[in-house]
């Protein structure tokens, strides 16, 4: 097995870690840390599903790093995020490392960070690259804003899904929603909140849970959402577990695990609404239309019927699910 970025750079003696405390900034649960000492070790991350593995792993998991000595910044895909992890990083921070993949831009990075700082020491390898510097204050504009309404009068930040706009298979589906909504309701993967508002619309809805594993995201659907009858829960949805079964779910299921599109993660969606609804539940979702999610639909609900959609989405409408 080859060493990782990481690895190469400190057992080849290029990269030099001061003493103290080591923040890992958003870091996937195989992210490599072994050439790191694990009892210095901090990971941070808003990612649910990231953050439980690496506390079922034994490390000290926060969501915002305090008090280190270096902070390794995990380039994530989204341009924004990433800069404004950089300027987190130079803030909280005294050595900086900045490790990606060319994929999630990490040399477009590395160019704009030379802009500003001149020749950086850096290692390629694993069609990615790692680079490190002394934190600056150079950086200090790419530091993320609080969350701000966009034109479409929402609340989003950098980085989370649909920032700029409505997705527009959510705007569907919230369309295709019928008069009467049932009782107690669940959006899984709730993002940063856009479908809450046509759901309590509804008549019937007497409470409605907001289960969201990015907690940028679930922060952003606090400021969207303010009726009582919501409860916002930091989870993954697709392990989440309810002590009452929903009467229905809204869903417009992720589909993508890093840059590669994943239908299996809609599948583990699918199976996971079909679990928390009651006998009697039912399930609204909107999926990209190349998407094959029917065999999983009827191996999961004993009625799916498609009820809308466009060239680009479909909308499914199912009930009775199988135990």
């Amino acid at each position: 097995m080859s060493q990782s970025r990481l690895s190469t750079a400190i057992q080849d003696g290029l990269l030099t870690l001061p003493a103290g405390n080591i923040a890992v900034l958003r870091p996937s649960a195989t992210y490599d840390v072994s050439s790191l000492p694990r009892a210095a070790v901090q990971i941070v991350h808003g990612f649910y599903p990231d953050f439980s593995a690496w506390q079922n792993a034994g490390y000290s998991v926060a969501r915002e790093a305090s008090g280190v000595a270096v902070a390794i910044v995990v380039v994530p895909r989204a341009k924004a995020l990433a800069r404004a992890m950089l300027a987190d990083a130079c803030a909280k921070a005294d050595l900086v490392v900045i490790d990606g993949q060319r994929t999630d831009g990490v040399d477009s990075l590395f160019k704009d960070c030379r802009k500003r700082l001149g020749d950086l020491p850096s290692i390629t390898k694993g069609h990615g690259r790692i680079f490190w510097f002394a934190a600056s204050d150079v950086f200090a504009d790419w530091a993320a804003p609080p969350p701000e309404k966009g034109a479409h009068g929402f609340f989003t930040a950098p980085g989370v899904f649909s920032d700029g706009a409505v997705d527009a298979g959510s705007a569907l589906l919230a369309a295709a929603l019928p008069p009467k909504l049932p009782g107690r309701m669940a959006d899984l993967g709730a993002g940063w909140g856009y479908l809450a508002g046509p759901v309590l619309a509804r008549d019937g809805v007497k409470s409605l849970d907001l289960i969201e594993a990015e907690a940028v995201s679930l922060d952003c659907a606090k400021l969207n959402v303010n009726d009582p009858r919501v409860t916002f829960h930091w989870a993954d949805a697709t392990g989440f577990t309810s002590k009452t079964a929903y009467d229905g779910i809204v869903m417009n299921p992720p589909f993508h695990a890093g840059r590669a599109s994943d239908p299996g993660l809609g599948h583990t969606f699918i199976r996971a609404a079909a679990r928390l609804l009651a006998p009697h539940g039912k399930l609204w979702m909107v999926a990209n239309r190349h998407l094959p999610y029917e065999a999983v639909m009827n191996e999961c609900f004993r009625n799916v019927d498609m009820i809308g959609g466009n060239g680009a989405f479909k909308i499914f409408h199912a009930n009775r699910p199988i135990r």
